[in-house]
């Protein structure tokens, strides 16, 4: 594996909004993660390379509690709110909690973020802007 932890959550400093996204995205694909996986219960998110060797966070705040009911209008209108640098990332994943959604997984080589509702269904996919 190339990339550690560490290297990780420096480039995650960076991003004060959704707006500075596109950059971080960049950051960590040139660290060599190819793709992760993010849950909102507790913020834990696992960074993989090519050959599926990971690292992960582990938790990053107390627990939210993700609901079983998926209302994803609201959920589109709050994950735009974000993208334009309306909510910092702590509230991006309450609003994912409240909204069913899960968490997210990340296709750094396809550019793709997929949100993915308690069943595992994917429920949104979106082109992360490049």
């Amino acid at each position: 594996m190339k990339f550690t932890i560490d290297e990780i959550k420096t480039a995650h400093q960076k991003v004060k909004s959704g707006a500075d996204f596109p950059n971080y995205i960049q950051e960590i694909k040139n660290l060599s993660v190819s793709h992760y996986k993010a849950l909102v219960a507790d913020g834990n998110t696992q960074y993989f390379d090519a050959e599926n060797n990971y690292a992960e966070t582990g938790r990053k705040y107390e627990d939210f509690i993700v609901s079983e009911i998926l209302d994803i209008e609201n959920f589109k209108a709050r994950l735009k709110l974000h993208q334009q640098g309306g909510t910092d990332y702590l509230t991006f994943c309450k609003d994912c909690a409240e909204n069913g959604i899960e968490g997210w997984k990340m296709d750094l080589n396809k550019m793709t973020c997929t949100y993915f509702d308690k069943n595992g269904n994917d429920v949104l996919e979106e082109k992360v802007p490049s």
